[in-house]
């Protein structure tokens, strides 16, 4: 399949407002034990100045939900995710807490979380580097770096409620979700609420598993399906003349009758739509794309950013 190129409607600078994420923390001397033995990735030995992109997965090894962490401090472990997954995300992780000194609580309400894309977040950095999965603690705030996007870098900022704001230029929500997409790295939400595994959304290319650290749920299944040559689904990006949503099928030109993927997460800036699209990877390979139906709307497939890793 033909690749195309995208423009967003507006310039990816400034700062945006995140209301389709929130917080949880998980407080108490045993936190960051607890969550290693929940997550993808390590919590465990990650270092003050680190952050780690992670998955919570059932004992299938479908994903539950999907975070960035950091501790914030011995005690306290911080985890950003989509809002609409963290009342019942709480929920299910309280189960496991059993003897564990770690009690998890929606803290949504307790801090400011912004985005920060272009010359907002290199002035937020201060120099510092702009490499994925980073943490910079500036004074009671932190800065956690993300992936890049239509050749930007992003960050989160996250700070209490009393601390100020930084300022610069506005980005609206929707653009910094078009940002999200165009990373390649979807979000889990509500919508596709255990439809996969972390490879199918390259969460390994993107530092989001780790196979060298202990048992989670669903640990035997990510590693069954990473070193037994079966990753026959992967996360692409796509563009659409119409817009999409979160847990749509997807059909390929070479089979009508059955979906070859799904749309993992969709952004709109008003003039284009683009998505993460979870495909077959036969269904990428001389065939065209369709949205909803085998005649619903055609898809173009995007270039990724990053490379997708076969040796790890």
């Amino acid at each position: 399949m033909s690749q195309t190129t995208y423009d967003p409607s507006a310039p990816f600078n400034g700062i945006a407002p995140l209301p389709h994420l929130g917080i949880i923390r998980a407080a108490g001397s045993d936190a960051a034990s607890f969550l290693h033995n929940q997550l993808t990735n390590d919590v465990l030995l990650m270092k003050e100045g680190q952050s780690r992109l992670a998955a919570f997965c059932n004992a299938k090894g479908r994903m539950l939900a999907s975070f960035v962490v950091y501790k914030r401090s011995a005690e306290e472990v911080l985890l950003i995710c989509r809002k609409d997954l963290i009342a019942q995300t709480v929920k299910r992780l309280s189960m496991f807490v059993l003897r564990a000194k770690a009690k998890l609580s929606d803290a949504s309400e307790e801090f400011q979380l912004l985005g920060l894309a272009g010359d907002a977040a290199l002035a937020a950095l201060n120099g510092a580097s702009t490499d994925a999965w980073q943490r910079h603690a500036v004074g009671t705030a932190d800065v956690l770096t993300l992936y890049p996007a239509l050749g930007q870098p992003r960050a989160f900022w996250i700070a209490p409620k009393d601390e100020a704001a930084p300022t610069g230029p506005a980005l609206s929500a929707d653009l910094w979700q078009v940002g999200e997409v165009m990373s390649g790295i979807a979000w889990v939400e509500l919508a596709t609420f255990e439809a996969f595994v972390p490879q199918m959304l390259n969460y390994e290319s993107v530092d989001g598993v780790n196979f060298k650290k202990g048992c989670y749920p669903g640990q035997e299944v990510v590693a069954r399906s990473q070193f037994r040559g079966t990753l026959k689904r992967r996360a692409f990006i796509a563009q659409s003349e119409v817009p999409m949503a979160a847990g749509q099928e997807v059909f390929s030109s070479l089979d009508a009758s059955q979906p070859c993927g799904l749309v993992a997460q969709a952004a709109n800036d008003g003039a284009s739509h683009v998505a993460v699209l979870e495909l077959q990877l036969s269904a990428t390979e001389n065939s065209n794309l369709h949205l909803g139906a085998a005649d619903g709307p055609l898809l173009s497939l995007l270039p990724l950013p990053y490379a997708l890793r076969d040796d790890i």
